[in-house]
C-alpha cells in the first residue's frame, strides 16, 4: 500500500512538485508553437510526458549538487531554478538568454544553480559529470553529480568510460538514466542486447534500480534515497526511470514509428493529471487551488513568450565573446 503523501513531504512542497510540472509541459507546448511560428528554429527536442522525472528527481537532491542533460534540458533547467523567460529568450537566440542567445534549445547551462549544460553530443555529458564528481571529491565538498541522460546514450564509449571511472575512483556521480524506449525512431530492444538498462551496471559493480518515471512521488523517493547513499559512500549509483515522449523525437519527427494505440496507452498514464488526483483523492487540495496553479503557470509562460519577442538580438561584436575563459 502507498504510503499517504503527507507522510512524504509537507503540503507546500507537494503543491511545488504539481506547479514545475504544469510549469514544465506549459512551457514545452508554448515552445512547439513558437517553432511553428518560425520564432524558435534549429532542433528542438521536447519534454512533454517526461515532467515527473525532471521535477521529481530535482526535489531529490540538494542545491549545491550538480546537474547534467542532455539536449531534451528545458525543464530540467527550469526546475532547477532558470527563470523560464531567459530560458525562452535562449531558445529564441535573444541578447537577454540564458546564454546571451548563443547556445539555443540544446546548450542551455547556468552555473549559478549548478545546472552545468546540456549537451547536444550524444553522451557528451558523462565524461564531465564524472569531472564535476571528481572535483567535489578533490575539494572535500558535500555536493554529488547527476547526470540525467536517454536510454539512446548507453551505446556511446562514454557511458561505459564514465560508468568505469566512476566506480574505479570511487565518484559521487547519481547517472539517471530517463528511458521513454526511443533513440530517435530506434526502439531500444533492438539497438540494445539488455534492453533492461539498469541490469547493465553490474558489469561495473554499480548499485542500480529501476523507477516508475511517471511517478513523480516514486522518482523522488528514489533519487533521494540514492543521492544520500551516493553522499554517504562517495560512490556512484544509477536509476533508470522508465517514461515515455508524447511528442516526436523533435519537432521534425512525425513519430510515425509508433502505434497510436501504444501511444494512448501511455498518454492515459500521463504524470500530470494522475499526480492532481492523488492530491485531490487525499485531500491535499482541491480542484480550484489546482486551477490557480496552473493560470500562474499558463501567465508566467505567456511573459517568458513576451520577454523573448522583445528582447534584442545578440549585437555583432558578441560573436567574439565567450570563446576563451
Amino acid at each position: 500500500m502507498e504510503a499517504s503523501l503527507r507522510k512524504i513531504l509537507p503540503d507546500q512542497d507537494l503543491h511545488r512538485l504539481y506547479e514545475q510540472m504544469y510549469l514544465s509541459r506549459e512551457f514545452e507546448e508554448r515552445c512547439a508553437e513558437q517553432y511553428t511560428k518560425g520564432h524558435i528554429t534549429g532542433f528542438l527536442h521536447l519534454y512533454s510526458g517526461q515532467e515527473a522525472v525532471a521535477v521529481g528527481a530535482t526535489a531529490g537532491l540538494h542545491r549545491d549538487d550538480y546537474i547534467l542533460s542532455a539536449y531534451r534540458e528545458h525543464a530540467q533547467a527550469i526546475v532547477r531554478g532558470a527563470e523560464p523567460r531567459r530560458v525562452m529568450a535562449e531558445l529564441f537566440g535573444k541578447a537577454t538568454g540564458i546564454c546571451k542567445g548563443k547556445g539555443g534549445s540544446m546548450h542551455l547551462f547556468d552555473p549559478s544553480i549548478n545546472f552545468m549544460g546540456g549537451y547536444a553530443i550524444v553522451g557528451g555529458q558523462f565524461p564531465i559529470a564524472v569531472g564535476l564528481a571528481f572535483a567535489a571529491r578533490y575539494r572535500g565538498e558535500d555536493r554529488i553529480a547527476a547526470c540525467f541522460f536517454g536510454d539512446g546514450a548507453v551505446n556511446q564509449g562514454t557511458f561505459h568510460e564514465s560508468l568505469n571511472w566512476a566506480q574505479l575512483w570511487q565518484l559521487p556521480v547519481l547517472f539517471i538514466c530517463e528511458n521513454n524506449f526511443y533513440g530517435i525512431g530506434t526502439e531500444v530492444h533492438r539497438s540494445s542486447a539488455l534492453a533492461s538498462i539498469h541490469k547493465r551496471t553490474c558489469g561495473y559493480d554499480i548499485p542500480s534500480e529501476k523507477v516508475d518515471g511517471m511517478d513523480v512521488i516514486a522518482v523522488y523517493r528514489a533519487v533521494k534515497h540514492a543521492a544520500e547513499k551516493v553522499r554517504e559512500t562517495g560512490r556512484p549509483y544509477f536509476i533508470e526511470a522508465i517514461t515515455y515522449r508524447f511528442r516526436g523525437h523533435s519537432m521534425a519527427d512525425p513519430a510515425k514509428y509508433r502505434s497510436a494505440a501504444e501511444h494512448e496507452i501511455w498518454k492515459a498514464r500521463d504524470p500530470l493529471p494522475q499526480y492532481a488526483k492523488r492530491l485531490i483523492d487525499e485531500g491535499i487540495v482541491n480542484r480550484e487551488r489546482l486551477d490557480k496553479i496552473e493560470a500562474c503557470c499558463r501567465a508566467l509562460v505567456d511573459e517568458a513568450v513576451i520577454f523573448a519577442e522583445q528582447s534584442p538580438w545578440p549585437a555583432e561584436s558578441e560573436v567574439w565573446e565567450d570563446i576563451y575563459v
